[in-house]
């Protein structure tokens, strides 16, 4: 079985290309909402291409999407360019294989649903998921197993893009950690104000946040901490304390999960798999 994994982002598609289970590529692409789903077949088809493989192979497409255009346009571009049904990662789609315990669950983001079906999946509860993209997202998934919110802040990139665009003469800068929190120069002063204060943020977020689900959880319970996202490969991530582990493809493992849980209750109603077509075409 080839699985397609997408995770629609507002700044980036992420594609993993499952077989068996196994994750053996991924793939990043810039996002443009105003895609036709033309060009995101040919987005597509040229990533995969990039390994030697091929729109032909897929024989699954699961997509988890916060970018409403383009949830239509990938959907429209799998049916008609591979001729399958994609499976779309929703709340509801996850009704019976992840409890989800915030206010209204229609409207939690898919990715961060994915996110704490992975974490939940490969680490167990209590967990904490911080998803480094265009939003710095924390997703909480309780000693229990359950999705139970968390918190949303401007991720690095769009802060610096607000910096910018708001103040007429400060540069665009390298997002790197600067020699010294104290900056002798305007470049090194943004490094730090942006960089330095980007690390507080996460650091402040993720103490209060591991202090209140510890308060919820059983009193010999240990949170563990992941870290995913397209900031994953930032050095200066290493100098946020208290995270356990860094998985950038986490969010397309959840993906998987999701899909294949849904596969199951498919099959359990039906008979028939759902959303995919066997291997002999």
């Amino acid at each position: 079985m080839k699985l397609l994994a997408a995770d629609v982002g507002n700044t980036n598609i992420t594609l993993g290309l499952f077989t068996d289970g196994e994750l053996i590529g991924s793939w990043r692409s810039t996002a443009h909402a105003t895609a036709t789903p033309d060009e995101v077949a040919m987005m597509t088809a040229g990533m995969l291409a990039l390994d030697g493989h091929g729109l032909h192979e897929l024989q699954a497409v699961a997509l988890a999407s916060g970018v409403p255009p383009l949830t239509d346009t990938f959907e429209r571009f799998v049916r008609t360019r591979i001729g399958l049904e994609p499976i779309m990662i929703d709340a509801a789609s996850l009704a019976g294989t992840l409890e989800i315990e915030i206010d209204r669950p229609a409207e939690a983001g898919a990715d961060r649903l994915c996110n704490a079906l992975a974490a939940r999946t490969e680490f167990g509860g209590p967990a904490i998921v911080i998803d480094l993209g265009t939003s710095t997202n924390f997703d909480i998934v309780s000693a229990e197993g359950a999705y139970i919110g968390g918190a949303i802040a401007p991720g690095l990139g769009l802060s610096l893009e607000a910096l910018v665009g708001y103040a007429s003469k400060l540069p665009r800068i390298d997002l790197r950690r600067p020699p010294h929190a104290i900056g002798s120069n305007t470049i090194n002063a943004m490094q730090s104000g942006t960089v330095l204060g980007y690390i507080g943020l996460v650091s402040g977020l993720l103490t209060a946040l591991r202090g209140e689900l510890l308060e919820r959880s059983p009193a010999d319970s240990r949170v563990t901490v992941v870290a995913t996202g397209g900031y994953t490969h930032e050095p200066w991530l290493r100098d946020v304390p208290g995270i356990d582990a860094i998985e950038p493809d986490l969010t397309l493992r959840g993906i998987r999960y999701a899909y294949e849980a849904t596969r199951a209750a498919g099959t359990a109603t039906s008979g028939s798999s759902v959303g995919s077509r066997g291997s002999d075409r």
